[in-house]
């Protein structure tokens, strides 16, 4: 996970001087290299060097959410952002049913346990390698067009120079990055100790306790999107200032929700309080990123990458949280409640000037009257 911190910070660079199509395709081929590694390494140090490299491979999200951010408008942004996120996380899920599949498949074809994981593994690296080539063919950078020649007309700014420099200057963006820490991050610490948790204290089977903590990880389905589509509607009625105050809010919710759900000693409340602390985990995760595309477009996959790198942070701080002798699982839960209930103060870091407000506002209404005038040439 720490390995994913560093690599977000630099994709998010990358993506400013080189635009998201190359980015992901240098990203995905790369990555399916130690993925397939994995199947055919032979000791336990080449298995923790390639499984450590993987670790890049987290960075892609911050791709997607600057691909998404340059692909829609401003009134959008936040729905697609979120939604793109929230399936992204999804995929997860779906990799943990499939890979058992794919491994059961090669037992059948009669092939030994020792070979089986392995080719499950090079197959998955495989599905990374194609699925790059494919990227780079079948999307482009922008709506517009591709970077290089967008750059090349002088249709686009130069991003690169100073741009992660920019972005590390202002305080609202690592105001962000703290917030997507007490979301996202409290996402994958939930993730880690949730199973663990209702194992402990609830005296589940591991199997059963599993299944109760995937449902967790299974509101990514719809919950991360209606974090970005209520944040696009807050911004309808009270503009960028109105995304910053949703983010805020839905953070203290889940601050409160946590330091609920590490009170519950009745099962069924438990479960019921971790799927309401979820909900808002999720949304705040989706109207975090609904804010970020406004923050520097010049600087935009500096932005993106240093919020995502915020994220994961988060996770290894919380981790030694739960490693603490003196405090047991509901304790950690409960300072956890308390400090991001804290930190959804930080919204107030986050500013908008009028002029920010009114260049929101005039980009909208520029490419409504762009889709206007080609209705109405029949373009």
């Amino acid at each position: 996970m720490t390995i994913t911190v560093v690599a977000r910070l630099l994709i998010g660079w990358l993506c400013d001087r080189i635009g998201p199509r190359r980015a992901y395709t240098i990203l995905l081929i790369a990555g399916s290299l130690p993925v397939m590694g994995i199947g055919l390494s032979h000791d336990y140090t080449t298995f923790l060097i390639f499984r450590l490299a993987i670790g890049a491979i987290g960075a892609s999200f911050v791709i997607t959410q600057f691909h998404t951010s340059v692909m829609f408008a401003p009134n959008i942004v936040g729905t697609a952002n979120a939604t793109a996120a929230g399936w992204g996380n999804l995929g997860g899920g779906v990799t943990q049913m499939v890979m058992p599949l794919l491994y059961g498949a090669f037992l059948s074809l009669g092939l030994t346990s020792w070979w089986s994981w392995r080719l499950a593994m090079v197959a998955a690296g495989l599905a990374l390698f194609v699925t790059g080539i494919a990227y780079y063919f079948l999307t482009q950078d922008t709506a517009d067009g591709d970077f290089k020649r967008l750059r090349a007309t002088g249709s686009l700014e130069n991003r690169a120079s100073g741009a992660f420099a920019e972005a590390c200057r202002d305080p609202r963006v690592w105001a962000l990055a703290v917030l997507y820490a007490a979301s996202f991050g409290m996402e994958l610490t939930i993730d880690n100790f949730a199973a663990l948790y209702y194992t402990d204290y609830f005296h589940l089977s591991l199997g059963i306790a599993g299944l109760v903590a995937s449902t967790f990880g299974l509101m990514n389905l719809f919950a991360r999107a209606l974090g970005g589509i209520a944040s696009d509607r807050c911004s309808r009625r009270w503009g960028l200032q109105g995304r910053v105050l949703l983010l805020g809010c839905t953070i203290l919710a889940e601050g409160l929700a946590m330091m609920s759900f590490s009170r519950m000693r009745f099962l069924p409340l438990a479960i019921a309080s971790m799927m309401f602390t979820g909900l808002f985990v999720k949304i705040s995760n989706g109207a975090n990123y609904a804010v970020v595309p406004f923050i520097n477009k010049r600087a935009l996959g500096a932005v993106a990458g240093i919020v995502g790198a915020g994220g994961n942070a988060g996770a290894v701080l919380a981790g030694f949280l739960f490693k603490t002798p003196r405090l047991t699982y509901p304790q950690a839960f409960l300072v956890l409640g308390f400090f991001i209930a804290a930190f959804s103060l930080l919204a107030f870091a986050v500013r908008f000037s009028r002029q920010d407000e009114r260049s929101a506002v005039q980009e909208i209404e520029a490419l409504r009257a762009g889709r206007l005038a080609a209705a109405a040439t029949g373009d």
